[in-house]
């Protein structure tokens, strides 16, 4: 009986540290790598479209142009 729990602690979450800092090791980077993944999705899709075509007054240009 003490052999089969021992046998338990040994596969347990909690009570096996090796493998819950493994386990735990593995969760964080995979919550890292989808974070990253994610905001480089995000910043490709709000990305610069390129220069809009705006129209200037011809007054307020660097050398403005009078009528």
């Amino acid at each position: 009986m003490s052999q089969e729990t021992e046998n338990i602690k040994e596969k347990d979450f909690r009570y096996n540290w090796v493998s819950s800092s493994r386990f735990l090791f593995y969760v964080q980077v995979f919550c890292v790598l989808a974070f990253v993944l994610g905001g480089c999705y995000r910043l490709y899709n709000q990305r610069y479209k390129g220069k809009p075509d705006v129209e200037i007054q011809s007054s307020t240009k660097y050398t403005p142009e009078y009528k």
